[in-house]
């Protein structure tokens, strides 16, 4: 399921972020790596955050086939929130082989994308 608030900013500049998208070219060469998503298309917090993040993706040529989008409710619970201990959206988990490698939950000091590519820096290697 695609979700709206994952539509990619068509403004959102990859080579003023040439860093981040680098950082997730390298999870798209990693066939182990995948990323799964908590959001619900209502969510002011979501719509914030995750056109941009859709849209360093894109740039970086991530798969969707490694992009797991989870939709939840109102409440904030659906597939998987347990598990992963999912309690404000957006929650983006970046794993490689079941194991976790960033997280980014609702309102980081900087943007989803950015705060992933700096919690992923060295862990790729």
């Amino acid at each position: 399921m695609a979700l709206d608030v994952m539509q990619p900013t068509p403004t959102w500049n990859a080579e003023a972020h040439a860093e981040t998208v680098a950082v997730f070219e390298a999870v798209a060469g990693d066939p182990d790596v995948s990323i799964t998503l908590w959001c619900r298309d209502n969510c002011p917090d979501c719509r914030r955050e995750l056109p941009d993040f859709a849209a360093a993706l894109e740039a970086a040529e991530v798969p969707d086939d490694r992009v797991r989008q989870i939709a939840v409710d109102d409440d904030n619970a659906g597939p998987l929130t347990d598990e992963y201990g999912v309690e404000r959206i957006p929650t983006i988990v970046v794993e490689r082989d079941g194991a976790e490698l960033a997280r980014f939950v609702e309102e980081a000091a900087l943007p989803a994308a950015t705060h992933l590519a700096n919690e992923l820096e060295g862990a790729l290697d």
